[in-house]
This record gives C-alpha cells, sequence and structure tokens, in this order.
C-alpha cells in the first residue's frame, strides 16, 4: 500500500471534531453518536448528537437511523476505543460510518458546543489544542 492509498483510506473512515462542526454549521445530512455510557451522557455530550451506547448498536441502529444515513461516532478520548468499537458495528450493519478522532474531550478543549440535560455548558478554549484570540477559537 502507498503512503497516498493509505492516508486516503484513514481519511475515508476518520474525522475530526473542527470538521465535524464545519459540517454540523454547514448543514450537512449524517447523524452525530455518543456511543458512551448513559452517566458519561448525563455529565456532557455535544449538542445535537444521539445516545447510543456502543453495546446497543445492532439493536437500535437499525430501528433508529436509516441506513442511508452517514454516521459519524464519538467516545471519551484518544485514550478511548469505544469509538472504534462503536464505528465497526455501524460498518457491519452496512452505515457509512467515520470515527471522531479525539472525541468528546477534544471536542470541549475546542470550544464547540456542548450540553447536559440542564441545558448548555460553557465554552471553554484551551490554547493547547488551537489557536485562541480574545478568548475565542
Amino acid at each position: 500500500m502507498t503512503s497516498t492509498a493509505y492516508f486516503d483510506a484513514k481519511l475515508a473512515h476518520e474525522t475530526d471534531p473542527s470538521d465535524v462542526y464545519a459540517d454540523q454549521k454547514a448543514g450537512l445530512d449524517f447523524v452525530l453518536v455518543d456511543v458512551r455510557s448513559v452517566e458519561a451522557w448525563q455529565q456532557g455530550h455535544i449538542r445535537g448528537a444521539l445516545h447510543m451506547p456502543y453495546r446497543d448498536i445492532e439493536q437500535r441502529a437499525p430501528q433508529d437511523i436509516l441506513r442511508s444515513t452517514p454516521v459519524v461516532v464519538y467516545c471519551w478520548s484518544p485514550g478511548c476505543n469505544a469509538g472504534a468499537k462503536g464505528a465497526r458495528g455501524f460498518a457491519k450493519l452496512g452505515y457509512a460510518v467515520k470515527e471522531m478522532i479525539g472525541g468528546y474531550e477534544y471536542w470541549a478543549r475546542e470550544g464547540q458546543p456542548t450540553e447536559d440535560s440542564n441545558g448548555d455548558l460553557p465554552r471553554i478554549f484551551d490554547p493547547l489544542v488551537m489557536l485562541v484570540r480574545d478568548g475565542k477559537g
């Protein structure tokens, strides 16, 4: 496999928080799925995401998401492989799926919109993961 083929394949199956946020703002058709536990979801999640723990994908996905709809999954962080498990589950069912690398951690660190059951959470822009100007990304 050439280097170009490797990176083409990698980019066909991965995305990142800034690209997902841009796709959301552009109104692209996809479902963002949080594959973490109920407790993690309740602590905070990406605004507009659907909660479907990776263990429930085989049973719930065909009922909740049209197979023709692209899916992006995320878990906690780069140290969590639930995103890969979730992406594999959707792929086995025939969905076009990507894993959002960096997970919820990098989404939140980039200051993208998050919420919990009480509403919006504060947006914090972390200069360790992005260029910050005047407290905004």
